[in-house]
C-alpha cells in the first residue's frame, strides 16, 4: 500500500486471532501496521507480531527493492509491535534502533539486550533527518505504556500515532471505524484520558494530513471527526444522549423489570435505549456502551450478601477506566435483604461527577404494584430532560426556570435569518416578576448584539455545571459572523424558532425584546418571557465554578512570557506585541498578564 510517494505500508493482517490481548473478541481480526519512509536514508516504523515474521520481512524486502534500511523506529514496546526487533537486526545488521530511553530498558527485559551498540535515544522534540524528511518525536507516556513516542513527518504531514487512533479489525474488514475504534480505545487506552488529552494538545500544533496508527486503517480524510471523537472519549464526556441498561437476572424477574423500564424510556422520548445482559453479552461491548451514552441503569440481584458476579466484574471494568460524568440509576432485587444498590453505589464512590437518581427501584423477588410505581418514577426522572425537549410533552410555562438565573454563565442563541448564532454571556438578570422581565446585556462588538437588535428575540440557555470547556471555546472564542457554531449540533428549537442547546443546560428562556438601553460599549435588552422550560436539576454554572473547575489551568511552569486571562493561552517572549490577538479566544493584548 502506498501512503505517500515516499511512505509505504508493510504491515500484515491477522485473521487467525480470536482474542486480542487475551480478552477482546475480534471477529474481523486485527492489523499490525508497519511503515517504511524512503529517502536518502530509510526509516522503518515499528515491526509486527511474532506470528508474522516472514510475511513482514517479505513485505519489507519488496518495498526496499535492494536497498538497506538505516533506522528502525520503535514507538511502542508491546510485543504485537516490537516482537521482530531481533529478527530485523539479524537481517539488517547495520541499522540503528531509534526509540525512547524507557523502551530500551524494556528491550533488555524482552530480549536480554538493549542493543547498546546501535541505540539512538530520542525524547520530546528530538529530530531525525532522513533527507527531505525530518522526523520529530513527541513523547506520549501512558498512551498507553510509559515508553510510547509518536512521530511527525513534516514533509508529508503524516503523524505516526502508535496505538492512538487504532481499531480492531483487519484492513480488509468492511465495517464502521467508530464502533471498533471506540471499543478498542475504551478497553485499552480508556484509563489514561488525561494523558491522551495532553497528547491531543501537542498534536493541535501540528499540520496533519494523514494519521498512521499501529492498528486499523490509515486516516486520510475528515481528520477533525477522528480527533473530535478522541477528544470526547479522553475527556470522558458522553458521546451520545441515551440510556444504557446493564443487568443480570437469575430467574427472570430482574430482566422483566428491565424490559418494562426500557419500554417506558422509549415511550417517553429517550433517543436511544440499549439493554445489555451482562451474563451473555460481550463485556467489552457493554463497557463501550456505558461510556458512549449519557445515562446508565444498573440492575442486579443481591447475591451472597453482595452482587451478582457479572455485575461486579462490569463495574470493576468501569471504575478501572475512570468512569465519570454520567447519571446513574439502580434497580436491586433481593428475596429477604436487598443490598445490591448499596454495594453498587459503594463501588462507584471513587468515580467523579456521578449524578444519582432520586429513585431506586427495590424488587422483593418479583415485581409488585409498589416496585412498578418505582419503575414509573424512575422512567419519569430519567426522561425529564427528554420530555422537556419535545414540543408535545414539554411544560412550556415552567417559570421555575427563572430560579436558575444567578451570576451564572449562559449561551444566548439567535438567528440572523440565514444562520443560527450563539455567544457566552454572564449578564442575565430578572428585573421584575409582574410581568416577568429579563435584562440581557451584550457587548456591541458581538455579532449577536447586531442580530438581536434587528430581530428582537433570543433564547437564554442556562448552562449547568456539567458543561465542558469545549462549550466555552465554541461560543466564546469565535464570531458567529465567520463560523457556524452549530455545525456539529443537531438543533432543537423552541416555539420562537430559535435553537436551544440539547445538552449542558438545566433550562432555557425564550425572550422577546420590549425595550433597549444604550450603555455605550454595551446594549441592555429588556425582555418578556415567551417560553420557559426546565430540563434538569443540575446546578447553574456560575462564573466562580467555571474559573475553578472548568477553565484549564495555564501551563506556565518554566515558561517566560504572558498568559491570556480569558482562555489560558501562553505567549512566550520578552515583549507582548500591542496588537497581539490570542489565537484561541481572539482577545487582545489587554487581556494578557505577565507570567509570575
Amino acid at each position: 500500500m502506498t501512503i505517500t510517494n515516499d511512505i509505504k505500508y508493510v504491515g500484515v493482517n491477522d485473521r487467525s486471532i480470536d482474542l486480542f490481548e487475551g480478552q477482546y473478541i475480534v471477529p474481523e481480526g486485527i492489523a499490525y501496521n508497519s511503515y517504511v519512509i524512503l529517502d536518502q536514508k530509510i526509516a522503518v516504523m515499528d515491526t509486527v507480531d511474532a506470528a508474522f515474521t516472514h510475511e513482514w520481512l517479505d513485505n519489507l524486502e519488496h518495498v526496499l527493492d535492494g536497498r538497506k534500511p538505516d533506522y528502525l523506529v520503535i514507538q511502542h514496546m508491546e510485543p504485537d509491535h516490537s516482537a521482530n526487533i531481533v529478527n530485523f537486526i539479524k537481517r539488517y545488521p547495520d541499522a540503528k534502533i531509534v526509540s525512547s530511553a524507557k523502551a530500551f530498558v524494556m528491550m533488555k527485559n524482552f530480549f536480554g539486550t538493549d542493543f547498546a551498540d546501535r541505540q539512538v535515544v530520542v525524547g520530546e522534540g528530538s529530530t531525525l533527518s532522513l533527507g527531505k524528511h525530518t522526523l520529530t518525536f513527541v513523547t506520549a507516556p501512558m498512551v498507553h505504556w510509559p515508553e510510547v513516542i509518536v512521530t511527525y513527518d513534516a514533509c508529508d504531514k503524516v503523524l505516526f500515532s502508535a496505538d492512538g487512533f487504532g481499531k480492531f479489525g483487519a484492513l480488509d474488514a468492511e465495517e464502521d471505524w467508530a464502533c471498533e475504534a471506540r471499543r478498542y480505545y475504551i478497553g485499552i487506552v480508556g484509563k489514561y484520558g488525561a494523558q491522551v488529552q495532553a497528547l491531543l494538545k501537542k498534536a493541535a500544533g501540528l499540520d496533519i494530513e494523514k494519521i498512521c496508527p499501529l492498528h486499523g486503517p490509515v486516516l486520510t480524510e475528515n481528520l477533525g471527526y477522528y480527533l473530535g471523537l478522541y477528544n470526547t472519549w479522553s475527556s470522558y464526556e458522553p458521546e451520545e444522549d441515551g440510556i444504557m441498561i446493564a443487568y443480570t437476572s437469575v430467574y427472570g424477574n430482574t430482566k422483566r423489570a428491565v424490559l418494562q423500564l426500557a419500554d417506558m424510556l422509549r415511550a417517553k422520548g429517550c433517543p436511544k435505549v440499549v439493554v445489555n445482559d451482562l451474563a451473555r453479552c460481550d463485556m467489552a461491548e457493554a463497557v463501550e456502551d456505558a461510556f458512549r451514552y449519557s445515562k446508565l441503569v444498573l440492575a442486579t440481584t443481591t447475591y451472597n450478601a453482595d452482587i451478582f458476579p457479572f455485575m461486579k466484574e462490569f463495574i470493576h471494568h468501569l471504575t478501572e477506566r475512570n468512569f465519570q460524568k454520567r447519571t446513574v440509576a439502580f434497580i436491586e432485587n433481593g428475596s429477604w435483604a436487598p443490598l445490591a444498590a448499596k454495594v453498587m453505589k459503594g463501588m462507584l464512590e471513587g468515580s467523579k461527577d456521578i449524578t444519582y437518581t432520586d429513585t431506586t427501584v427495590k424488587i422483593l423477588s418479583a415485581l409488585s404494584d409498589e416496585s412498578r410505581e418505582q419503575l414509573t418514577s424512575l422512567a419519569d426522572e430519567l426522561c425529564r430532560d427528554y420530555l422537556a425537549k419535545q414540543d408535545e410533552t414539554a411544560n412550556k410555562n415552567d417559570l421555575t426556570a427563572l430560579f436558575n438565573i444567578g451570576y451564572g454563565l449562559y449561551v444566548v442563541t439567535s438567528n440572523d435569518g440565514k444562520k443560527d448564532n450563539g455567544l457566552i454571556v454572564n449578564t442575565v438578570t430578572q428585573v421584575t416578576n409582574t410581568p416577568n422581565r429579563i435584562a440581557v446585556t451584550i457587548n456591541k462588538q458581538n455579532y449577536s448584539h447586531h442580530i438581536i437588535k434587528q430581530t428582537g428575540k433570543m433564547n437564554v440557555n442556562c448552562l449547568s455545571t456539567d458543561a465542558p470547556f469545549a462549550v466555552f471555546e465554541n461560543f466564546g472564542f469565535k464570531s458567529g459572523r465567520n463560523v457556524d457554531k452549530f455545525e456539529n449540533c443537531t438543533p432543537l428549537r423552541s416555539d420562537n424558532g430559535l435553537i436551544f442547546l440539547p445538552r449542558y443546560i438545566n433550562s432555557f428562556l425564550s425572550l422577546k425584546v420590549e425595550d433597549y438601553v444604550d450603555l455605550d460599549t454595551h446594549g441592555m435588552f429588556i425582555c418578556t418571557v415567551t417560553e420557559a422550560r426546565v430540563l434538569s436539576d443540575r446546578e447553574t454554572m456560575t462564573y466562580t465554578y467555571y474559573q475553578e473547575n472548568v477553565k484549564p489551568k495555564p501551563q506556565t511552569e518554566g515558561k517566560k512570557g504572558y498568559v491570556c486571562k480569558i482562555c489560558g493561552y501562553v505567549y512566550e517572549g520578552d515583549e507582548l506585541p500591542e496588537d497581539f490577538i490570542c489565537p484561541l479566544c481572539k482577545h487582545g493584548a489587554a487581556d494578557f498578564e505577565p507570567i509570575k
